[in-house]
């Protein structure tokens, strides 16, 4: 609960107080350019980095191997372009991060290490299906 305070009251705030900081200093003319600009350029490298991402999915799987990016690194593409989407500068500078290929490549990694430390303490229970017994769940988690 205390982290989505965080995120929804307190990165806001400062985000508001940064850009208050900058338009005294560049004028409302140059904060709004601050907001649009990054906005823009943030929507059209997030369509450009979530296609090259499928194509090279498709181009993965047309060739019967694993691809390379996996659903991580999409959801960081959605995430940074959501990030560029709200308004201000430092999540603009979170988002814009999140679109630049080796910088995902790091932060799936740190994702990839968080959700096995929470598989492996119990935290996130995985759970499938059986294709022949679609009522009795298989629990795949590992055993202490």
């Amino acid at each position: 609960m205390a982290r989505l305070f965080l995120l929804f009251t307190v990165v806001p705030l400062l985000d508001l107080w940064v850009l208050l900081r900058i338009s005294a200093v560049v004028g409302p003319w140059g904060t709004l350019a601050l907001i649009l600009g990054p906005s823009l350029l943030g929507a059209w490298l997030a369509r450009r980095e979530g296609l090259r991402v499928l194509r090279a999915w498709q181009r993965a799987v047309a060739e019967g191997r694993m691809p390379e990016e996996g659903l991580i690194s999409a959801g960081l593409v959605l995430a940074g372009g959501v990030l560029l989407i709200t308004p201000g500068v430092l999540t603009d500078a979170a988002g814009l991060a999140l679109l630049v290929p080796p910088i995902r490549r790091l932060a799936a990694t740190g994702v990839r290490w968080w959700i096995r430390r929470k598989i492996s303490d119990g935290t996130i229970h995985v759970v499938t299906r059986r294709g022949d017994e679609p009522d009795e769940p298989i629990d795949v988690t590992p055993r202490r």
